[in-house]
């Protein structure tokens, strides 16, 4: 790729022109030629995803006094009266993200999208199992994690390590960027059914495809807890407290026996989570993510109980899914980070818990979710993050 700063911007791009859906690995890569996204250096190979574009932090971190949105303000006038202290990340040893603390980092991709594009953002899944929370903020934006049409300026990642101290880099890659074009298209019960019947997404733990009539439908498809104890009783990881400091440019290197300890459930498959514990739990359904398709786990709604799960609920087309294989046998199990709120709540095996919601892409990506890309997560089962040795 040439440098992207020479690039002039164009209106639209005709790979996209007259569709509508989030564009594909192949469209992302030509967004970025075109200069509709844009860095200071070389946006590498491997920040390109299926259906998304991983964010590299840039060289500085503030430690900031509060969350904010800056509606109509600059995120730098903002900072100027909510920051205590800077933390840099650029050195060798990068810089270390205090627990509970409320940090601002500058990202290296700046957007300049025509009418036509919108953006959203969301954690990545690594991210998401530190319970790292993390959103993306701009210049006079009221909402987080979502870029309008026609915006044009730099990106702010918030970051709030929940548990765990961890040291970061200029250049790691916390969170992604989706692109959209036309009208946003969540699909609804009667785009969803009959897509399901030709596709079917959930399947049960011997891989069997789960009919339609056995799954709830409303706004997407909803998935349950499992509690069910199998092999060596674990249902569950919940984290330390008090533990050491973990460097994110580590992959496969902790024991997870020093940040986690193993859940098993009580008598009849039912676990008491505390509040404000950190959990990793497993769907009981097997997810199938087909080439056509992306899906993100919503948070749980506030109605429906005392807890809050997934913080990183996005899947790539291709996630869970076996090109060689028709339908038996498809599917992976989908993690949890689930923490409750205020006071004790109990869960039970097959318990509701989770929604998928759907949107389709422009067009079938060239890269898909897989063994091909060596995906961390695409047989798991109840895995932690990949910091962790398996």
């Amino acid at each position: 790729m040439q440098p992207l700063a020479a690039r002039p911007v164009m209106e639209t791009g005709p790979e996209w022109k007259g569709k509508a859906g989030y564009l594909p690995y192949q469209m992302i890569v030509s967004a970025c030629e075109m200069g509709i996204i844009h860095a200071p250096s070389k946006i590498e190979d491997a920040q390109f995803q299926p259906v998304s574009l991983d964010l590299r932090l840039g060289s500085k971190a503030y430690r900031i006094q509060s969350s904010f949105l800056p509606e109509n303000d600059t995120v730098e006038n903002k900072l100027k009266d909510l920051q205590q202290y800077e933390v840099d990340l650029s050195g060798p040893e990068g810089g270390i993200l205090e627990r509970r603390a409320i940090y601002l980092i500058p990202l290296q991709e700046e957007l300049d999208f025509p009418d036509s594009i919108y953006g959203k953002t969301n954690p990545k899944s690594s991210t998401g199992r530190l319970d790292m929370f993390t959103r993306v903020i701009i210049d006079r934006g009221h909402r987080f994690d979502e870029i309008p049409r026609g915006y044009k300026g730099k990106m702010y990642l918030e970051v709030i390590p929940r548990t765990f101290q961890v040291r970061v880099f200029e250049g790691l890659k916390l969170n992604q960027l989706r692109l959209g074009h036309g009208q946003p298209t969540l699909m609804g019960k009667k785009s969803l059914e009959p897509d399901y019947k030709n596709n079917p997404i959930l399947f049960d733990q011997n891989g069997f495809e789960i009919s339609i009539k056995d799954i709830k439908v409303k706004n997407g498809l909803y998935i349950s807890v499992d509690l069910f104890p199998r092999e060596n009783g674990v249902v569950a990881y919940k984290a330390k407290q008090n533990s050491s400091i973990i460097d994110l440019s580590k992959i496969n290197h902790y024991d997870p026996r020093e940040f986690w300890e193993p859940v098993c459930p009580y008598k009849k498959n039912r676990l008491i989570l505390e509040p404000e514990s950190f959990y990793i739990m497993m769907s009981k359904e097997k997810i199938c993510i087909w080439p056509h398709l992306l899906a993100e786990m919503v948070a749980y709604e506030p109605n429906s109980g005392e807890l809050r799960t997934h913080y990183a609920g996005f899947f790539d087309p291709g996630f869970g899914w076996n090109p060689d294989q028709e339908r038996l046998g498809q599917g992976t199990n989908a993690v949890m980070e689930v923490r409750p709120h205020d006071v004790p709540f109990m869960v039970e095996d097959g318990q509701t818990f989770c929604r998928l919601e759907f949107e389709k892409v422009i067009e079938t990506p060239t890269k898909l979710y897989g063994k091909s890309l060596n995906s961390n997560y695409q047989s798991q089962g109840l895995t932690l993050s990949k910091y962790f040795k398996k």
